[in-house]
């Protein structure tokens, strides 16, 4: 399952919510109709389905019914709520782009074959995106573009860098080694 949105908070006395959405096509994703599926408790086996009653757009952001959610009381109680979706039903991407849970745990080497860790997580926009690496150094940000990220296999679970001098000493979080980092605060959640 991949995560297209978040609830962020209850919109009106209707039981309405506001979602913070986390996919390039908000239009397509959040139509009346669309299914998502939840956990609200945190066991692995209660998953529940939210399907879209009604769906517009305040300021780009969608504002979505769900049904059986008819008050505020019940649509406050979806705050921080995961929207997710089955991978399968993700929107294709034209060449060159990549959704972030295809990266998370790819291998990261430069050109000339030295390890430099697995990548954790990606953080920013589409517009300004970086890579978050977890070496034996600490955590090191290395930002998401074609001159730097030479070559990006998904599939193979690979990435290859050709770093500026400097680059990989320059952002390096000492203080997140993984050695260091507690078990909850790992990545890993598509």
């Amino acid at each position: 399952m991949a995560v297209v949105g978040r609830i962020a908070r209850a919109h009106g006395i209707r039981g309405q919510v506001i979602v913070n959405s986390e996919t390039d096509f908000p239009r397509e994703r959040f139509r009346p109709g669309a299914e998502f599926f939840v956990n609200r408790t945190g066991r692995p086996d209660d998953i529940e389905t939210l399907v879209v009653k009604t769906a517009r757009f305040q300021q780009d952001r969608p504002v979505i019914a769900v049904e059986g959610v008819d008050d505020m009381n019940a649509a406050i109680k979806l705050a921080g709520v995961e929207l997710r979706v089955p991978v399968e039903q993700l929107m294709p991407l034209p060449d060159g782009a990549f959704y972030r849970h295809d990266l998370i745990g790819c291998a990261v080497e430069t050109r000339n074959g030295e390890r430099v860790g697995v990548v954790a997580g990606v953080e920013g926009t589409f517009a300004g995106s970086r890579l978050v690496v977890d070496t034996s150094g600490g955590e090191v940000l290395v930002p998401l573009v074609d001159a730097i990220c030479v070559e990006i296999d998904p599939a193979s679970k690979r990435i290859v860098l050709d770093p500026p001098e400097g680059l990989l000493d320059l952002n390096r979080r000492p203080e997140l080694k993984l050695e260091n980092r507690r078990p909850e605060l790992k990545l890993g959640r598509d």
